[in-house]
């Protein structure tokens, strides 16, 4: 079975054949991944798509290819996994991420996509909490979480041994059903 969530504007969808070309073609620029280990090669980008194919095999979802209904355009992705870096605090707990292409930015897309995901995360996967983490230096992520209404996790924080400097220090956010629930119309 595949997965598919509709929008007022956008699409979130399982990867296809032909998917990451054009994903890695708009997304993996300097500005893009500025806060994520910078630009990768091809072979990060065949093992990313091979771990999201594990997750959404395993738990039934990951991060989802975020296409936009008015032209098709891939504009990056968002989602749910589990959360599995090495050093992470809640491993195996509810994560939600994004990344979005640069000429996405500022039009809502995000904020979008992520809060159908919470929905889908607490109706659908029947989440208890969901999680999400930056870089400290990543403002414009971190302030998309408090728009979600998600709270500050200082106590989840973990240094990421993957990398060095500013991208080495992960801040958390969580957000709990309750206040999902409470935030709803």
């Amino acid at each position: 079975m595949s997965f598919r969530l509709e929008t007022d504007r956008l699409i979130l969808r399982d990867w296809r054949d032909g998917d990451l070309a054009a994903f890695v073609r708009h997304t993996n620029t300097p500005e893009v991944m500025r806060w994520l280990g910078g630009v990768q090669d091809d072979a990060h980008y065949a093992m990313m798509l091979a771990r999201f194919q594990e997750c959404a095999a395993a738990h039934g979802h990951c991060f989802w290819l975020v296409e936009r209904k008015a032209d098709g355009d891939i504009l990056g992705f968002c989602g749910l996994k589990r959360g599995n870096a090495p050093d992470c605090t809640f491993m195996g707990a509810f994560e939600i991420g994004w990344r979005l292409r640069q000429d996405a930015w500022g039009q809502g897309y995000a904020r979008e996509a992520a809060q159908a995901s919470l929905a889908a995360g607490f109706g659908q996967f029947a989440a208890p909490v969901i999680h999400a983490i930056t870089v400290t230096g990543n403002v414009a992520s971190a302030t998309l979480m408090r728009r979600l209404g998600m709270v500050r996790a200082p106590e989840l924080d973990f240094c990421d041994t993957r990398f060095t400097g500013d991208l080495a220090d992960v801040i958390a956010y969580r957000l709990t059903r309750q206040q999902w629930e409470e935030s709803q119309p």
